[in-house]
């Protein structure tokens, strides 16, 4: 099959199997991300971002981990070292490298954990009702009466440092909005008649609520999963400044910059080119996420 060929199987309008439509489906809605300039350059960004935390190893020009206190606190491009070298003679461009593996993996787990509790309970609240809605959703609200870092770090006291408790915090904290996203469009769905025609055949509440109702809403989740990226950045970056996320020696971006705010007067690079790192990544995925809103949720994209 020849490109103008594929290309026209995939925009007809009358698709001859459930594969050719939610192909095209796919096919187009890749067209209007890709009409998206900043959309494109965030999702850029995140690629770039995986391809360097995949191939680490092969991009880092030092090791991360090895000290030369001879040359602690070097300026950028000084001695082979392009950013630079912290107070502990580290070169900070491959700590960022593999510092990135560390911020893939917190989003990476945060993003499976949060958004499947939230989904699981909201759905749950908004299909049963009465006293189980009332229940979940006053638990929803204790949690979002806190702001979120300070929970997590409530969390994380109880839980103690590390990485792994850090993620679980997040999660913890993060899943909230997903539950209150998930029971609205549930009470939406609830109410069509296909549901109650689905009802009167004999299909039960699970099944309905999974085979049903969850993949209804799992485009709103995606685009809220891919906002809140910035802020679960954010959060696992806060932890480890306080030190309670990756410990050290591990390259995490959030202590880098806890290490370096000692320095920030004289040798600003070593606070700031770590918070460039975050800063950037923070961008590009609420960049996506804005394209993505477009297509997933054209109503709100609409309002935004």
């Amino acid at each position: 099959m020849t490109n103008q060929t594929l290309r026209q199987w995939l925009l007809s309008d009358e698709p001859e199997s459930r594969v050719q439509a939610r192909a095209a489906s796919f096919y187009n809605n890749w067209l209007t991300l890709r009409g998206n300039a900043m959309a494109m350059i965030g999702l850029i960004i995140i690629v770039a971002l995986v391809l360097t935390a995949l191939f680490a190893p092969l991009l880092a020009p030092h090791d991360p981990y090895v000290q030369d206190l001879g040359k602690r606190l070097m300026p950028l491009g000084t001695e082979g070292h392009l950013l630079g070298t912290d107070s502990l003679g580290r070169d900070i461009l491959s700590r960022l490298i593999y510092g990135a593996r560390i911020t893939l993996y917190i989003v990476a787990l945060v993003a499976l954990i949060a958004p499947v509790l939230g989904l699981l309970i909201g759905t749950v609240a908004g299909y049963v009702g009465g006293v189980a809605d009332l229940v979940l959703m006053r638990i929803t609200d204790i949690f979002l009466a806190f702001p979120r870092l300070v929970l997590a770090l409530a969390f994380v006291a109880g839980l103690g440092a590390g990485i792994e408790n850090a993620v679980l915090a997040i999660s913890l904290t993060a899943w909230p909005p997903y539950a209150r996203l998930a029971r609205a469009e549930t009470l939406t769905i609830r109410s069509q008649d296909y549901i109650s025609a689905i009802r009167l055949q004999g299909a039960g509440p699970f099944r309905i609520i999974t085979r049903h109702i969850w993949p209804l809403c799992i485009s709103s989740l995606i685009v809220r999963v891919t906002l809140d990226m910035a802020g679960i950045i954010l959060a696992a970056a806060g932890l480890g400044f306080l030190g309670l996320g990756a410990q050290p020696p591990s390259p995490e971006w959030g202590a880098m910059i806890s290490e370096g705010r000692r320095f920030i007067l004289d040798h600003w690079w070593v606070a700031t080119m770590p918070g460039l790192a975050i800063f950037i990544v923070s961008l590009a995925f609420n960049l996506l996420g804005d394209g993505l809103r477009d297509i997933l949720d054209p109503k709100q994209g609409g309002q935004g």
